[in-house]
């Protein structure tokens, strides 16, 4: 459709009516070709030199073979039309195209002068004459791009967010939320960071570890901080890369610093 209109340089366009078709072709639906018919002719490329062709007869229940461009209808133009296939050749390389599934997470619309001469939106070329401004407009779906981002970083467990995209970069999880010593160290911990600047999550529900860590790994959130009364007794904490699962052990004092390098790394290697 776009590629019809595209060629017709029209902005709205509608299959014909049965009515229509009937007037123009002398059949109904599904008989008409380019034989004798009564309207400007616009074939695919693909039909250049082609022969022996089969088409509607604009007449009910008849088709033709042997038709050919040319010799048996006239052809206005020839433009590209087709809907490309797997195993086409490209345009470009003539490699075989190979078709794979996609979100679109945005896309350009060419408005052309529709909206500019409504607005008169002009301006002066190189030789000084006066131009119609051509439009465009792009859109990008915020939702789509989320979609595509889980879809590409996941595991069995759940989402794996880039460092980049995740909506909090560390989760700290206290073992035990009711243990006032876990709980002023977690708290502690997330003020640090928070005053770094770190986007992070204090996971303070009431709930058993376990829980906590499957929901966290399911959000997905890069880095995950555990506070336990085994580590903490020896003045330490310990991180977790939800990428690759790689555990280590950091001192409590030091927690704060070293999360925050580790993300700036993280960072840097994704060219964030």
């Amino acid at each position: 459709e776009i590629k019809v209109k595209n060629v017709l340089g029209c902005d709205e366009l509608e299959l014909a009516m049965d009515d229509m078709i009937l007037d123009v072709t002398g059949s109904p639906r599904g008989f008409a070709g380019a034989v004798g018919i009564r309207a400007r002719v616009i074939a695919d490329y693909s039909l250049i030199n082609m022969t022996s062709c089969v088409m509607g007869a604009n007449r009910e229940d008849y088709h033709l073979k042997n038709a050919s461009p040319e010799r048996d209808f006239s052809v206005s133009a020839y433009a590209d039309l087709r809907v490309v296939r797997a195993g086409d050749p490209c345009p470009r390389c003539a490699a075989p195209v190979r078709m794979a599934r996609g979100i679109e997470v945005g896309h350009v619309f060419k408005l052309g002068t529709k909206y500019s001469r409504a607005m008169r939106a002009v301006y002066l070329d190189a030789a000084g004459k006066e131009q119609t401004m051509v439009m465009g407009c792009y859109g990008i779906g915020i939702g789509r791009t989320v979609a595509a981002a889980i879809e590409q970083s996941h595991d069995d467990q759940g989402i794996v967010w880039p460092m980049t995209l995740a909506p909090y970069a560390v989760i700290i999880t206290p073992v035990n939320s009711n243990e006032e010593t876990l709980s002023r160290a977690a708290e502690s911990l997330y003020r640090a960071l928070s005053d770094r600047g770190v986007e992070v999550l204090l996971d303070d529900r009431d709930e058993r570890a376990g829980v906590k860590f499957k929901d966290a790994d399911l959000i997905g959130i890069p880095l995950r901080v555990t506070v336990g009364p085994k580590k903490l007794a020896e003045g330490r904490v310990e991180l977790r890369i939800r990428r690759t699962g790689e555990v280590r052990t950091l001192p409590l004092g030091e927690a704060a610093d070293g999360v925050s390098d580790l993300i700036r790394a993280e960072l840097e290697r994704i060219g964030g």
